[in-house]
């Protein structure tokens, strides 16, 4: 369980660390892996969820498993990529969120997610949680504790030799 303190400093931040679903780069399973490679590559990500058109979050799809699909062509020819969907080779979801309160829950899967899909109780897609955002919240508490709280160390009892 996460200490209370900790747990106030963390979002004391008032920008929010949830980054909206507006501004999430997205693709949709009936795009084809050439757009999708489009979207990746201007965005700079390296995973983006893959919506329905009616923003139920249903998969993920990652730069590697488009070009592992681009490398089983021959000639590795992007433009052959149009004739395979996102819905090919997207993967499912594992891991996601739908109340960015959970802090404990969020921190326990970002250790091996860069980003957590925020969705509503019925998967509609309401943004992420990234690492960053989570490590920039971490930074400002292990700049700020003290200026909060009175942190003393507890004594620990050693044995007499």
């Amino acid at each position: 369980m996460i200490d209370a303190a900790v747990e106030q400093l963390l979002r004391q931040d008032p920008k929010s660390y949830v980054i909206p679903a507006e501004v999430v780069a997205n693709v949709t399973a009936t795009n084809t892996l050439e757009h999708a490679l489009m979207v990746l590559s201007k965005v700079g990500y390296t995973r983006i969820p893959v919506l329905a058109p009616d923003d139920h979050l249903q998969g993920l799809l990652a730069l590697s498993d488009v070009t592992d699909n681009l490398l089983r062509v021959p000639g590795a020819a992007v433009e052959n990529l149009n004739q395979i969907l996102v819905s090919d080779v997207m993967r499912p979801v594992t891991h996601w969120v739908d109340d960015p309160t959970k802090l404990e829950k969020i921190l326990n899967l970002l250790v091996d997610e860069p980003f957590l899909p925020l969705v509503d109780d019925q998967m509609i897609f309401q943004g992420i949680i990234t690492r960053r955002e989570i490590l920039k919240r971490v930074n400002y508490l292990a700049h700020n504790l003290n200026r909060q709280y009175t942190v003393t160390p507890k004594m620990i009892d050693t044995p007499a030799n």
